[in-house]
Parts: structure tokens; sequence; C-alpha cells
């Protein structure tokens, strides 16, 4: 009896996802809560188990096509689950030559497999990037040394395989890539720049993360009266605090004591004290929130997400570092669940760990204010009538001018400010 692949529920107000990427081609046997299709929604990435055994009879949905809640991607055929099981029991339980021209049609499949599923398995996970080159230079990505993470395939491998292959036969790939024959077309420009073996372009179509993150960051310039205010804090407290704690925090926790759990802390005494910062607009109405759910912009493997911590101002320094870690792992991996990314009430961008020495940080719709860290950069100041060098770092707060006034704009941002650079304040909820 066949058994068909379906949308699974998505999460509120998902309604709809993208196809990604199938793990399985038709034909192929496959066992019960394998992994058969990436789905790709507008906040996450999640893959579709199999609902049962079988054999992958039919894909209704190919890749890059979109499909709403419910829908049905594929259909399982039975009577493939069990080829690798019963082609083991059957020469066990009869060894006469009945089973051989069982065995036989068996074995094709079972030889015909590896091959396939060797190169598919490193073909499935190329980017589209890398995936245009091989295809370009007509390459085996089996063939091809992987250095990227879980034994991916990156661009640069592909780049040095090609040079290494250059040396000793200069044109093996270039000379059957050039066949255009329309020479009177004017408008097409050359693959690559001479001797070059990089293409001119690169047309990748935009992911639906991608796409909801362009949206909703354009949508914020939009409809909001966003200002940014900034102002900069010393950080030799807080430094002097991880320095004389590190290793008793890590022996104890099992976690870094980061940078981030300050701010966070901070944040939340100040979000009490201005409590518009913490608010957001619901039609004609303003709508004040008592409880502090931080979102924790991290760069993931497929553009910038967003996961919330909840009640945070009920979570411990090691709590906080221990989620912001998990967020992080989960996120290169594209594992955040939906619901850990919906809810926040407040937004801290860390654009520092990528080196960023100031910015303007884009709201994050419906909040109404979004804190911005930086590089911390050793500079001269004025401490009690005298030029010292301190570890600095500029703070940007922006925000929703229609919610938040520049007073409490700035109010908000020197409680943060003197929050870490005393953090006596933090645990005197001062």
């Amino acid at each position: 009896m066949a058994t068909n692949i379906v949308v699974p529920t998505l999460g509120e107000s998902v309604t709809e996802a993208t196809v990604s990427k199938w793990f399985k081609k038709v034909g192929e046997a496959i066992a019960a809560d394998d992994p058969l299709v990436e789905l790709e929604t507008d906040k996450v990435t999640l893959e579709v188990p199999a609902p049962a055994a079988g054999t992958l009879g039919e894909i209704r949905v190919a890749e890059g096509g979109t499909v709403a809640v419910g829908a049905t991607l594929g259909v399982i055929a039975d009577g493939g689950a069990p080829a690798k099981p019963a082609a083991a029991e059957k020469p066990q339980a009869k060894p006469a030559s009945p089973p051989t021209p069982a065995a036989k049609p068996m074995a094709a499949p079972q030889q015909a497999a590896p091959p396939p599923s060797a190169t598919s398995a490193t073909a499935d996970v190329l980017a589209p990037a890398v995936r245009k080159l091989v295809d370009d230079n007509a390459l085996d990505s089996s063939q091809i040394p992987a250095t990227g993470k879980d034994g991916r395939l990156t661009k640069g491998d592909v780049l040095a395989y090609l040079e290494t292959r250059r040396k000793p036969a200069p044109a093996p790939t270039v000379a059957p890539a050039p066949p255009p024959p329309q020479p009177t077309a004017p408008t097409a420009p050359p693959l690559a720049r001479p001797g070059a073996t990089m293409p001119r372009e690169e047309r990748v179509r935009m992911s639906r993360l991608r796409r909801t993150i362009a949206q909703r960051l354009k949508e914020a310039q939009n409809t909001a009266a966003m200002l940014t205010t900034f102002n900069e804090a010393d950080m030799s407290a807080v430094i002097a605090v991880r320095g004389q704690y590190r290793e008793i925090f890590e022996k104890k926790h099992g976690v870094r004591l980061g940078f981030m759990s300050f701010f966070a802390k901070a944040c939340i005494v100040a979000l009490k004290e201005v409590p518009s910062v913490n608010a957001q607009i619901d039609g004609e109405d303003l709508v004040y929130k008592n409880h502090y759910d931080l979102g924790i912009a991290i760069g993931g493997g497929q553009g910038l997400v967003v996961p919330v911590l909840l009640d945070a101002d009920q979570l411990s320094f090691a709590q906080i570092e221990k989620a912001i870690a998990d967020f992080g792992r989960r996120a290169r991996d594209g594992k955040l669940a939906l619901e850990e990314l919906s809810g926040g009430t407040f937004t801290i961008t860390n654009g520092g760990i990528y080196g960023s020495l100031n910015s303007t940080p884009i709201l994050n719709p419906p909040q109404s204010a979004i804190l911005g860290m930086h590089k911390i950069q050793e500079r001269p100041v004025a401490v009690g009538g005298k030029v010292e060098v301190r570890p600095m770092m500029y703070l940007a707060l922006s925000y929703d001018h229609r919610v938040v006034d520049g007073r409490e704009a700035v109010t908000f941002l020197v409680r943060v400010k003197e929050c870490i650079e005393d953090p006596q304040r933090i645990l005197l909820d001062m």
C-alpha cells in the first residue's frame, strides 16, 4: 500500500515552504524515519522523515518548488525497505538454486546503488555555486578532495583541483567549454576572463530565508521611524571579571563566560527602567511587554537568524551562555526550531565578532529597538583628567521613534553603559 509524504505543520503563521533538497531518488529503498526531503521556510530549514518503510515511488514536487502545509511531496511504495535484510537472509535460509534468480534482481540494484549513492551524497550537499563550477568543467565531484565542514566540497576545493589539472594539461576542460554556436550574439559575455578558471558571473536563486530577511529588513526601514543613538563603554571591568572567574566558571558550568551574558543582563536592567524600549505598536495601540524575551542575532549557515531567550530575566549567566552557545551550533547546522525564532521583545546583535567597529543595526519587526555591540578596541580616553588607553566598545541603539522618544533611548543606552562599566549594578538590579 502506497504512503503519501506530506508537508508537516510548519509553525505559527508559516503556511508554505520551498523544497530545498531531496535526499533520495525515485526507486531507492528507504527505512521508516529516514530523512527524505529538506524544506526551507521563511525562518528555518527542516527535514521531513519517511512516514513508512518502502521505496520512493514518486516525487511530486521537485527541488525549488513551493508547497503548502498538508500538500503531498511524494509517494512511498511498498517493498523497498526490507531490500537489504531480505538480501542478507535469503542466501542463509535457502542455499539451493531457486533463490539465485530471485537474488539476482535484488543484487543488480544493490550493486548499482553504492556508486550513485556515493556520488549523489556529495552532489546533494554541493552549494549551487560549487555545483555550477563542477558541471561547467565536467568534473566528478567524488574525485575532488573536500576540506569543508562535515566533508563538504567548497568552491576553493574545486578551484584548487582545476589548478592542479591545468599544470600538466592546460586545456582539458577549457577547450570543450566554449563551443557556443552563436558568434553573432554580442550580448553573451564570455564565461570566464582569459586565463581565469572562475566564471565572470554566477547566478544563484535566493533562498526563501534570504528573501524573507531582505523583505523584513526593507519593511522595517519603510514603516518605522528608525533612528540610531550611540555611546561607548569601557570594557575594563567586564574583562577583569571574566579574567578572574573564567576558569572557575567553565569548570563549574561547562561553558565559557562570554560578553553576551553581561550585555543581556545589562539590557534587562535598562528595559525595566525604560519600558517603552520593550514595547511595540499593534494597530493603534502600544503594547508594553512585562516579560523580557531577548532575541540574539546569529549568522547561521543560510543567513541571519534571531533565536529568542524566553524570560531572559529569569536566567543565570551560565544559562544564558549555554543557550547562546547551543543556538550558535544549531544555527550553523540549520537545526533551530520555528518556535525558537518567534516572540522576542528586544534584540541584541554583535557585529564585533566579525570586526565591525560601528554600525546602525536595523530593527527586527515588530520590536521597537535593537542594541548593536561592536569590536573591542584599545583607544586613548580621558580618565580623571589623565589620558589612558582603555578597551572601548561602541554601542548603538536603533529604535522606532514612533514608540521611543530620544530621551528614553539615550537613558536606556546610558544605563547599559553603566552596567557594563560597573557589573555590580547588574547583580543589584540597579
